[in-house]
C-alpha cells in the first residue's frame, strides 16, 4: 500500500498516474489526515507559494523512516510553455518523479510524461520555432526523457509534418467502425461482439452503419475527405456481401478520387480468405493489416487465436499474390510466456514476409479485457526483459528498412515503454498519423466510434463518442448523428 498526502494542489490524477510508473500494481490511497498512515510507503507533495516563489516539496517515508526530502523551484523549469498552471502541475510531478526514481528500482525511460501522445509536446515547440537543439534539452532537462527517447521523438515529429501540415480546418479522415470478432483475445479491451453470439445482428448493423455513412455525407458536403479506416473487432469478420456494401457507402458519399488512402483491417488470418481479399482488391482498398501479434502457435493458442503461424503466412502471401500494395503487420511485446527467444523466432518470420507497415505494441493490462483478470496465472514480464525484446523490434525493424513514424503511449503499459510504427519510405499509414496527432478532424461512425472535432485556431479537439452497446447503437443511431451535427455547426 502507498499512502499519498496532498498539500497545496489537487494533482491527484497526475500524482497516481507518476507513482504507478514505478510501482506498478500497489494500491495508492489518498489520505487527508498523515492519523491514517501507519506503515508502508507514504508520500507527502506540497506546493508552496510565498513571496512570489513557486516551490514543490516532495517527502517521502518507508516504514515511517524519511527516505526522500526535497525542495524543486518551480521558476528554473524550462517547459517551452508560458502556462504558469503547467509549469506548477511539471514541477510537483518532477520533484514526485525525482524521489519515486531514488527509491524505486523501475527506470523511467520517458520522464515525467504519462500521457497517451508525447509527440505533441515536440510538434507544439516546433510550431513556435524551436531549434531541434532546444527541443531536445527541453525534453531531457524538463520532461526527464532519456535521450533515446527524446531522439526518437523529434525524428518521428520531423517524419511527421509534412503529412499534418499546413493544418486546414475543413479536412477530415473518416473511421468506421466494425466491432465483430470470430473469438475474443484475452488482452483485448475493445468493444467487440463475437459472431457466434451475435452474427445474427450484423445485417441490421450493416443497414445502421451505411445509414450513418450516408448521413455523415450529408454533414460533410463542404469538408474535404482525406483517409478513411475500417477498424474493429475484425471487420473481415462479417460477410463479404456486408463489407463490399459498406465500402461502397463510403465511394458512394465521398468520392473514390478523393480518398488519398483507405485502410481496412483484415486483421485475423482466419477471418480472410481469397474471396475476401479479392473483393478489397477490386474495390481499390490500398492498406490492409495481417496482425500475427506472434509467430508462436503456443501463445497464440494461449490468448485465444484460433489460427497457426502458418496460416499468417499463407495468407499474407495470397494478399501480396493478390496485388495490395501496402501491408501491415502488428506484434505484441509481453505476451505471457514469451521472452527474447520467442520475440526472435516471430521478427525472424516476419523479416522474411518482409511488410511495407509493422506496429510494435507493448502489452497494456487493461480493466476490460480477460488478461486482467487472469493476469495472476501469468509471469509478466520485468523491465529489462521488456526492454531487450523491444530493442530485438528495432534491430530487425532497421534491417528489414523500416523507420519508426508513429508513436503513442497507453495506461497500464508494462515496463513504461511505448507503441511505434515502423513503415518503408512513403509507405506510412496517414490515417494513423493523423489520428494520433489529432491536427485533422476524424468523423468516426458505428458502435463504439469516437468523433474528434479539431479547431486548428485554438489547436483543440472536440471528443464525440457512440454508444459502446451494439442493441444501443442500432437503436439510437439518429441520436448519434445529431450529436456530431451540433459539434459541426
Amino acid at each position: 500500500m502507498i499512502f499519498v498526502h496532498l498539500i497545496g494542489h489537487n494533482f491527484e490524477y497526475e500524482v497516481r498516474e507518476m507513482i504507478r510508473v514505478f510501482f506498478f500494481n500497489e494500491e495508492i490511497q489518498f489520505i487527508d489526515d498523515l492519523k491514517e498512515y501507519d506503515e508502508g510507503i507514504l508520500i507527502v507533495s506540497k506546493f508552496n507559494n510565498t513571496f512570489d516563489k513557486l516551490a514543490s516539496i516532495t517527502q517521502i517515508y518507508d516504514d515511517n523512516q524519511l527516505v526522500y526530502d526535497d525542495h524543486l523551484d518551480i521558476d528554473t523549469i524550462d517547459i517551452g510553455r508560458d502556462d504558469i498552471h503547467k509549469k506548477i502541475r511539471v514541477g510537483i510531478i518532477t520533484n514526485l518523479y525525482n524521489g519515486l526514481n531514488r527509491i524505486s528500482p523501475v527506470k523511467a525511460p520517458w520522464g515525467i510524461l504519462t500521457g497517451v501522445r508525447p509527440l505533441k509536446i515536440v510538434h507544439d515547440l516546433l510550431d513556435k520555432n524551436y531549434d531541434y537543439d532546444s527541443i531536445i534539452d527541453i525534453l531531457i532537462k524538463g520532461y526527464k526523457l532519456y535521450s533515446e527517447k527524446a531522439e526518437l521523438l523529434l525524428n518521428i515529429a520531423k517524419k511527421q509534418r509534412k503529412y499534418l501540415y499546413p493544418l486546414d480546418d475543413r479536412r477530415f479522415s473518416l473511421y468506421i467502425a466494425i466491432p465483430f470478432c470470430p473469438t475474443r483475445c484475452v488482452y483485448c479491451s475493445f468493444p467487440s461482439c463475437s459472431i457466434d453470439k451475435f452474427g445474427h445482428m450484423v445485417d441490421m448493423y450493416t443497414d445502421k452503419l451505411i445509414y450513418e455513412i450516408d448521413e455523415i455525407g450529408k454533414l460533410m458536403a463542404d469538408y474535404n475527405i482525406s483517409t478513411v479506416y475500417i477498424g474493429g473487432g475484425t471487420p473481415t469478420a462479417i460477410p463479404i456481401k456486408n463489407l463490399e456494401r459498406i465500402i461502397q457507402a463510403v465511394y458512394r458519399n465521398f468520392g473514390k478520387e478523393n480518398i488519398e488512402e483507405f485502410t481496412v483491417e483484415a486483421g485475423r488470418p482466419d477471418t480472410i480468405n481469397y474471396e475476401m481479399l479479392s473483393m478489397l482488391k477490386d474495390n481499390h482498398i490500398d492498406r490492409i493489416s495481417i496482425n500475427p501479434q506472434t509467430m508462436n502457435d503456443r501463445t497464440l493458442e494461449l490468448i485465444g487465436r484460433k489460427h497457426t503461424s502458418s496460416d499468417i503466412i499463407d495468407v499474407y502471401h495470397m494478399a501480396k499474390n493478390i496485388g495490395f500494395p501496402v501491408i501491415n503487420m502488428d506484434l505484441i511485446v509481453g505476451l505471457p510466456a514469451e521472452g527474447v527467444k520467442e520475440i526472435r523466432t516471430t521478427l525472424s518470420m516476419i523479416e522474411k514476409l518482409d511488410p511495407e507497415n509493422l506496429t510494435v505494441h507493448t502489452l497494456a493490462v487493461k480493466r476490460g479485457s480477460k488478461f486482467k483478470d487472469i493476469m495472476d496465472q501469468y509471469q509478466l514480464k520485468e523491465q529489462n526483459i521488456i526492454n531487450e525484446m523491444l530493442n530485438e523490434t528495432k534491430i530487425f525493424a532497421e534491417r528489414m528498412g523500416l523507420e519508426p513514424y508513429y508513436l503513442y503511449r497507453q495506461k497500464q503499459m508494462l515496463g513504461n515503454f511505448e507503441n511505434i510504427g515502423y513503415a518503408k519510405k512513403d509507405k506510412e499509414c496517414l490515417y494513423n498519423i493523423k489520428m494520433m496527432e489529432e491536427k485533422e478532424t476524424i468523423i468516426a461512425a458505428g458502435m463504439g466510434a469516437i468523433s474528434k472535432i479539431y479547431y486548428p485556431q485554438e489547436d483543440r479537439i472536440e471528443r464525440v463518442p457512440n454508444v459502446k452497446s451494439l442493441k444501443e447503437y442500432i437503436d439510437r443511431v439518429d441520436e448519434m448523428i445529431e450529436k456530431k451535427r451540433s459539434f459541426l455547426s
